[in-house]
């Protein structure tokens, strides 16, 4: 499947704000923590645990959420299928940072080693 540009749209007009609950409850509920999430998070984004509760607080847009990241020059390691889509065939920048995010929340959810998930 490819992302529509409605879609590519969508992904930079959402807050990370609406979406960061879900990931907590996503993860918690396959006994996993927060702070791993928040690990995770600063391994893909470069942001500390203050720095994400600012963008939470400002309801920043994935568009400003990934513009202010510092992307860890292994992201391009994440493969795979996230929400129907190939990450690997994901044109649209923002879209493909987005879901390489939903990918390590879904690969953390799903009980994988931490070093995996961090591509070490």
């Amino acid at each position: 499947m490819k992302p529509t540009p409605e879609h590519n749209n969508r992904m930079a007009t959402m807050t990370f704000a609406s979406v960061y609950p879900h990931y907590v409850t996503k993860v918690e509920k396959k006994g996993r923590t927060e702070d791993e999430l928040q690990q995770v998070i600063e391994w893909l984004t470069g942001f500390n645990k203050k720095q994400v509760q600012t963008l939470i607080n400002e309801k920043a847009t994935f568009k400003t959420f990934f513009e202010q990241a510092n992307l860890n020059p292994n992201a391009h390691l994440i493969k795979g299928v996230i929400c129907g889509y190939r990450i690997e065939d994901i044109e649209n920048t923002l879209t493909k940072q987005v879901r390489y995010l939903d990918k390590l929340v879904d690969e953390l959810a799903k009980g994988r080693k931490m070093e995996k998930i961090l591509r070490k």
